[in-house]
């Protein structure tokens, strides 16, 4: 039987980052869950839709094909064979994935993705409702938050050190919106699964957190 770490939380909260050192640490598979989202998201805008049409993103839908793939051990993803890895790292296709995630439809089309993954190998995986809906028998569930400033702070340093021009107040006040909009969403909302354990990494570096997310796995296979 393979194993499963799941890391839920709102966005901000280093869940990729802390998820790929997981997955290294333990010879794991990581699978950036977001990053599919991600993906549908630029699909729409790159067919001028809008990405919170419901209507309009579900009548194309199957003209998106997504895929997972692995180039020196990172995760990459393609759009109709296209790797847009790169493409869908903007605050602006973050936007669109929180949109086009609220549409049921996709998040069924992702589910099925990320579960048929998970049954082949041992899997770290993050996002929003890995623990509730995508992986309920997770062999170890984390819930993994920080403060909106810290989770803007780490944002706003990610993209100025990438060259991008923003400000904090643009990345917190983006931070608290889609706060709200993935928690109040009618389908799979971000919330903490009832058997998941809560970790605060406001004041945890990356490493700190590592060594708490691996402790606890290892307790749990005992």
């Amino acid at each position: 039987m393979a194993y499963s770490i799941a890391i839920d939380g709102p966005a901000g909260a280093g869940k990729s980052t802390i998820a790929k050192a997981v997955s290294q640490r333990l010879k794991f598979v990581y699978i950036d869950t977001g990053a599919m989202y991600r993906t549908i998201g630029l699909f729409a805008v790159r067919r001028g839709i809008a990405p919170d049409d419901e209507a309009a993103v579900v009548s194309v839908l199957d003209e998106a094909d997504v895929t997972i793939g692995y180039l020196d051990g990172k995760q990459q993803v393609y759009l109709n064979g296209e790797n847009v890895s790169d493409l869908i790292r903007t605050p602006a296709a973050g936007d669109a994935a929180s949109k086009v995630s609220a549409i049921p439809a996709v998040r069924v089309k992702m589910v099925e993705l990320q579960q048929k993954l998970a049954e082949k190998e041992n899997v770290v995986m993050d996002g929003r409702d890995i623990g509730t809906v995508v992986l309920p028998n997770a062999t170890l569930k984390i819930f993994l938050t920080a403060s909106a400033e810290t989770r803007a702070m780490r944002r706003y340093l990610e993209l100025c050190a990438k060259g991008q021009e923003v400000t904090f107040e643009e990345i917190l006040a983006d931070q608290l919106e889609r706060d709200e909009r993935d928690m109040n969403r009618a389908a799979s909302p971000l919330k903490q699964a009832d058997d998941a354990i809560l970790l605060d990494s406001s004041e945890m570096g990356i490493d700190e957190v590592c060594d708490a997310i691996v402790s606890m796995f290892e307790d749990v296979i005992r």
